[in-house]
């Protein structure tokens, strides 16, 4: 339900796409592809939330291990990161880790490019957490 009214607050932005389809010819797939990835990128920042919501008790901890997260997951991918990861860990483990970031993924869709893997990583992202929500609430209550 909470992606369902974050996505229906996304859509109230609309109104702006209208305008500027009035007032010039925007790509409108680059439009489809910006409100897509804008709600995939949502749902899998809502899950991570979820899950470390479940994993703490206090909401205080439970924000800023979101932040982490969330912050982890976005910067994994940028280069300087990768380049200063790139000195300490072999080539695998960076290309692991800058594979796990969130960005590429939402950039790629963001200039209008629809990839069956990049819908598929943030649909596991979410699926993935939302999985482990599910093992942490059900791991709590048989306690």
């Amino acid at each position: 339900s909470a992606w369902a009214f974050l996505v229906m607050t996304l859509l109230l932005t609309f109104p702006v796409v209208l305008t500027t389809m009035y007032l010039g010819r925007p790509d409108p797939g680059v439009l489809f592809c910006g409100y897509l990835s804008s709600a995939l990128l949502a749902g899998a920042y809502l899950a991570v939330g979820l899950f470390t919501s479940a994993l703490t008790r206090n909401q205080v901890i439970s924000f800023i291990l979101s932040v982490v997260f969330g912050l982890f997951l976005i910067l994994a991918g940028f280069p300087p990161v990768t380049d200063l990861l790139s000195r300490m860990a072999p080539a695998w483990l960076v290309e692991a880790v800058a594979s796990v970031s969130f960005m590429p993924h939402y950039e790629m869709m963001q200039r209008g490019v629809i990839d069956l893997r990049d819908v598929i990583y943030f649909a596991g992202v979410i699926v993935f957490f939302l999985l482990a929500t599910q093992l942490v609430l059900k791991n709590r209550t048989s306690k």
